[in-house]
């Protein structure tokens, strides 16, 4: 058994192997009180202030949000225009303005008269059309076969009447149903005040000569042109007292496509009972 010197030296042993023990603890205890102290203070500091405002999802700025790029334009700033103010965009392109179509020009129409040469050819004068009436009877015509058809029988009032006596002879070589003919005298008149023949010529839109051959006999008649759709008018006359004459009326016309030159030629007054008249030959368009 250990004697007093030997109890002495174990119970020194056992009180240090204590005090290490508290010391251990007292260390254990410091340490885990500064590690509770740091978690405060890393929570109080993580809070936001009074000062710090919520972005708008509602989260603070400093809480674990990544970093967005720069809202800042990349491309050097435009004089003039404050931060984060946006490039004003362009003005729209005003719509080209449509030049208004410019006026139409006005219509032209003259009336002249001259005597009818001792034959006419109406394959040359009438290049573009022709018609002629009486060659075969009253009722008969003649056109040119391959012409414009612009020259239109319109009818008229009284009843027509086939005359072989013209002082004046018609000649062509491209007309239908007649190819041809070589110095006819052939014409149509009407009898009566108030009696004569409606004629049209259609435009096409360029100017055109009209050419009518036409007489009365103890009679004076009456040539109205006009055009259609307005403009201006011209009226002819031509009298004869005692025997026929003859003349060559030359109208001349620009009018808009479509529209029409419009001839009357009746009998305005008679200086005789037994049929004073206006007659008609031909008309010829170039």
């Amino acid at each position: 058994m250990p004697g007093p010197e030997g109890e002495s030296r174990l119970a020194a042993r056992r009180l240090v192997r204590v005090r290490r023990r508290r010391r251990y603890a007292v260390e254990t205890v410091a340490a885990l009180a500064g590690l509770l102290t740091l978690v405060a203070y890393v929570n109080w500091s993580s809070e936001p202030g009074p000062d710090d405002q919520a972005e708008s999802d509602g989260l603070p700025a400093v809480v674990g949000r990544p970093s967005m790029a720069s809202r800042e334009p990349a491309a050097p700033p435009v004089p003039g225009l404050r931060p984060r103010e946006r490039t004003p965009s362009p003005s729209p392109t005003p719509s080209p303005t449509v030049a208004p179509a410019p006026p139409a020009a006005p219509a032209v129409l003259t009336v002249s008269r001259s005597d009818i040469p001792a034959t006419v050819d109406l394959t040359e004068t009438g290049r573009r059309d022709w018609m002629h009436w009486g060659l075969g009877g009253a009722g008969a015509t003649v056109r040119k076969h391959d012409g414009s058809a612009e020259i239109r029988d319109l009818g008229g009032q009284g009843e027509r009447g086939g005359w072989d006596g013209n002082q004046e002879l018609f000649r062509w070589r491209d007309g239908a149903p007649e190819k041809s003919a070589d110095d006819t005298p052939d014409g149509v008149y009407t009898c009566g005040v108030g009696s004569g023949f409606n004629l049209a010529v259609v435009s096409d839109g360029e100017p055109r000569t009209a050419t009518v051959y036409l007489g009365v006999w103890m009679a004076r008649g009456r040539l109205d042109a006009r055009l259609t759709g307005g403009g201006p008018s011209r009226t002819l006359r031509l009298e004869e007292r005692h025997t026929s004459q003859s003349t060559r009326a030359t109208i001349r016309f620009e009018a808009p496509k479509g529209s029409r030159l419009l001839l009357t030629w009746t009998v305005e007054e008679i200086f005789t009972p037994h049929c004073g008249n206006v007659g008609l030959q031909a008309v010829a368009l170039r």
